[in-house]
């Protein structure tokens, strides 16, 4: 009834035109993607890091000396990757985020770091059990941590490792997470 009102007013041409500059508004209305915002399978078992965590560590370059901060881990674009903001209270430590990703082909996974000093870095990332693993094979610059989930996923233990110029590997920062919330 209303479309025959319409036509019966302004004419065919014109009840065209309205409905499809209707159409072009309804589809701004919605997300560019949104589609695609929705959990990733891949991530399922990265599940168990989503939260708030306090962290207390240390770095062998600083002995002595107990290092605190937080860490969070949140869903980001409706589930399809995990992101991470890090910052510990020492001018040494840069704040950080990582987004956390998969290849469902390749059955891999990665992280994409960036900090505020501008550095940016490309993680392979393993997951088996209770065992979380991130590394870069730089020759320049090489890094590697195991984090231990432990206490039902309510705390973490992870220690890192470096080596520079193709040296030894030698600790890096280690921390312990304990979750908040």
């Amino acid at each position: 009834m209303r479309l025959k009102v319409l036509h019966t007013w302004f004419g065919p041409k014109t009840v065209l035109i309205f409905w499809v500059i209707r159409a072009t508004i309804k589809n701004m209305d919605k997300k560019i993607g949104s589609e695609a915002l929705q959990p990733n399978p891949a991530l399922e078992s990265f599940k168990v890091f989503v939260g708030q965590w306090q962290t207390t560590g240390s770095h062998p370059y600083l002995p002595g000396i107990t290092l605190h901060g937080r860490t969070t881990f949140d869903w980001h674009a409706g589930g399809a990757f995990l992101i991470m903001h890090t910052e510990i209270d020492h001018p040494s430590f840069p704040d950080g985020v990582a987004i956390f990703g998969s290849d469902d082909v390749a059955k891999t996974y990665f992280q994409l770091y960036f900090d505020e000093r501008g550095i940016s870095r490309k993680y392979n990332i393993t997951m088996t059990g209770n065992q979380f693993k991130w590394w870069r094979d730089e020759p320049s610059f090489s890094q590697r941590v195991t984090m231990t989930i432990e206490d039902n996923g309510n705390k973490m233990e992870s220690q890192g490792e470096m080596s520079r110029e193709g040296a030894a590997w030698e600790k890096d920062l280690a921390l312990t997470y304990v979750r908040l919330k």
